[in-house]
């Protein structure tokens, strides 16, 4: 594992609790948020996913 797969993991953790937050408050520009920092959460996982298959396949 990286850093890049661990942080993209906890920021998906992140924009989950958000967007719950904002539908529990009824606030759709935290929704709105914690969406957004979901998909940059998953698209930074994958990157670190990428890297870590790279690197077995150098090896």
């Amino acid at each position: 594992m990286n850093t890049d797969q661990i942080k993209g993991s906890a920021k998906e953790v992140a924009g989950k609790v958000q967007q719950k937050t904002g539908e529990v408050f009824n606030n759709p520009n935290q929704q709105a948020k914690g969406a957004a920092k979901q998909v940059e959460g998953s698209a930074q996982k994958t990157y670190g996913d990428a890297k870590e298959n790279i690197k077995d396949a150098t090896k």
